[in-house]
């Protein structure tokens, strides 16, 4: 599964990105999660199965939505709170109910097919 946390400059995804990477690797799972910022996501979404979207960007969620849409990629905003995840595995449990939700969807044809994230 790829995760792209996206904030404003970059700094507080890289925290993010690290800490839901530690937490994937210490549950024994294949994770690459990764930090961008809203200016890079155009690019960035290319790669990513999930993007977490920092709580200061709440905002530009509909925004982030509407150029994930046509990719497949699951967007969720993150809680305000999410800087205290020290160890990532809360951060990690909101990526698993996401894709857990997005999966128990009913496939329409206005929804495209997302990828599948392992």
């Amino acid at each position: 599964m790829r995760i792209l946390v996206v904030c404003g400059a970059g700094a507080s995804s890289t925290f993010v990105a690290q800490r839901v990477r530690h937490a994937a690797q210490a549950a024994g799972r294949d994770v690459s999660a990764v930090a961008g910022t809203e200016q890079s996501l155009p690019i960035d979404l290319d790669t990513a199965d999930i993007v977490l979207v920092g709580p200061h960007l709440d905002t530009a969620l509909d925004r982030i939505r509407a150029a994930a849409a046509p990719r497949g990629v699951t967007v969720v905003l993150l809680p305000a709170d999410v800087f205290t995840d020290l160890d990532g595995s809360r951060t990690l449990a909101i990526v698993d109910d996401a894709v857990a939700a997005r999966r128990a969807l009913p496939p329409t044809s206005e929804t495209p097919t997302e990828r599948t994230p392992a």
